[in-house]
């Protein structure tokens, strides 16, 4: 059964992009300016990221934890007017290399001794709200605190480095490095409960302004995590806690040797054996951090491609039947009423168009991926067959606009302009304002643009290209660079398409009263 949703439009910029002097985007007064500048604009939603602390890659996609969030995200100014940190401390500590790049080396080497120094100062543990906290989250909370306490202990290394008894968790281990850790453990509770009191606030912030936040789980957790470590039953893990298969996708155009993501694959039979518990625990957690959820890779629900651990390529590779709509269930037996998104981007077999249909959620539809291949493609417009769905010019997986359309063969790019009903020698910021105009005029009832194709930004503002390292994730906004005349024409096409907010426009009109 389909959701009803109404039209409406909204942006996708990750926490991280979001402007700040201290490195990253934060939960603080830039996060707050950019909710008013998207209630201004008549956008209903905001679509992030993962908020999930980085591991390795710097990817929101391979976390720590799948329940925990980001301390890079803790507002330092907010701690500063709390009187935990100085002002002078933190506007002397180097963060970045430019503006307009995350500098992860310098956040790592700097972020988490400023963090150390408000926990030291923090009079928290006997409050109300912390001993609640820890109350609401403790299914997880420990696990994760003593995981990173002990990541600290071995100077950051994989768990499955780790020594033997720590890493089988021998109640002896356990309880040894609980005591010899129970202050670095204490630490890590201590920038949960600061993250989660920062987000919730910003959350109703945004809700009191009429807006409703995107979020995106991760299908996958990552190997080196609490939930792998604490819980390796929920895993193809053999005995000695190492994977047996592990997550990819296989060789395509795009790729000759596939995407090894190296992601240990579920139990699926251990999992319906416990009645899904811990996805319903993990999707109840991720809804009280969003409004609605974008299931991330959502065809590995209906089959999951397995690639044996060691191998160097997903090459090897072969596909098996996921659990399908017997975890749909279990999640919609939890969260009747929350919006899903499926990301249904792939190989979208009949099996998963099928399941789609059956469970009512809505897919993607990508313009980037609507050309060159016929005008029978699904990803254009006229093809959409009914309203329920959420179309992008791009995600953070694509270039932007401006970057696709600059790299397209003659051929495809003329198509592309005859299509948007462009002039041969019209200019490509032309085509991006036309691709955006597309997807916003059409039935598809959620429209999302990438901030960086509202500004009209090249390759070098991609967020992600997948498969590689290094790079990727580093992506934000300069102070001053998006602002109400940058926003104005999504104002414009969000009221002339039926999109604009009826409490955007309400609240509007009494900012203008």
């Amino acid at each position: 059964m389909e959701q009803k949703q109404k039209r409406y439009s909204g942006v996708l910029l990750p926490v991280s992009a979001l402007p700040s002097p201290y490195g990253i985007g934060t939960m603080g007064r830039a996060a707050r300016e950019w909710v008013d500048l998207l209630r201004k604009a008549g956008q209903h939603y905001w679509q992030v990221l993962p908020l999930g602390p980085i591991s390795y890659g710097d990817s929101p996609y391979q976390s720590f934890s799948a329940f925990a969030g980001n301390p890079y995200y803790i507002d330092l100014e907010e701690l500063a007017e709390q009187g935990l940190i100085s002002e002078e401390l933190i506007a002397g500590i180097s963060w970045e290399n430019e503006a307009s790049s995350v500098a992860y080396d310098k956040l790592y080497a700097n972020r988490f001794r400023v963090l150390r120094m408000a926990w030291e100062a923090c009079d928290y543990r006997d409050s109300e709200a912390y001993n609640r906290f820890r109350q609401e989250n403790e299914e997880w909370l420990d696990d994760y605190a003593l995981f990173m306490a002990c990541k600290q202990y071995f100077g950051g290394k994989n768990w499955m480095e780790w020594e033997d008894g720590i890493r089988m968790r021998t109640p002896e281990a356990l309880a040894a490095y609980q005591e010899n850790c129970k202050e670095e453990i204490e630490f890590w509770r201590f920038v949960q409960f600061t993250f989660f009191r920062q987000w919730n606030a910003l959350r109703e912030y945004a809700r009191g302004c009429g807006l409703e936040i995107i979020g995106d789980i991760p299908i996958y957790a990552a190997l080196d995590s609490a939930d792998v470590w604490a819980h390796p039953e929920l895993f193809q893990m053999d005995v000695e806690k190492k994977p047996v298969n592990v997550a990819g996708c296989p060789p395509d155009l795009f790729s000759e040797n596939g995407q090894l993501w190296g992601n240990p694959l579920y139990d699926w039979d251990y999992h319906e054996s416990t009645g899904f518990a811990w996805w319903k625990q993990r999707m109840k957690a991720t809804a009280r951090l969003y409004d609605c959820i974008r299931i991330d890779h959502f065809i590995g629900i209906v089959r999951y491609y397995s690639i044996p651990y060691g191998d160097t390529t997903a090459r090897n590779g072969w596909y098996t039947p996921g659990p399908g709509m017997k975890l749909i269930d279990a999640i919609r037996s939890v969260l009747p009423d929350t919006r899903l998104i499926a990301e249904d981007l792939g190989v979208n077999t009949e099996e998963v168009k099928a399941a789609l249909a059956q469970t009512g959620l809505p897919g993607m539809k990508v313009l980037e991926f609507a050309f060159g291949s016929g005008a029978d493609n699904e990803y254009l417009p006229h093809n959409y067959k009914h309203s329920n769905s959420v179309v992008y010019v791009g995600t953070h997986d694509n270039d932007t606009a401006a970057g696709y359309l600059e790299s397209l063969p003659e051929e495809t790019r003329k198509e592309v302009w005859e299509y948007l009903g462009l002039e041969e020698d019209a200019p490509c910021a032309a085509a991006v304002r036309a691709l955006i105009r597309t997807a916003m005029s059409s039935v598809a009832d959620t429209a999302i643009i990438q901030a960086q194709d509202i500004l009209g930004l090249g390759n070098e503002a991609r967020m992600n290209l997948p498969s590689t390292t290094g790079a990727n994730w580093k992506w934000r906004l300069r102070p001053g660079q998006m602002t109400e005349d940058k926003m104005a024409w999504m104002k414009k096409y969000a009221a002339l398409y039926y999109r604009e907010d009826c409490l955007q426009a309400e609240a509007k009109q009494a900012d203008a009263r």
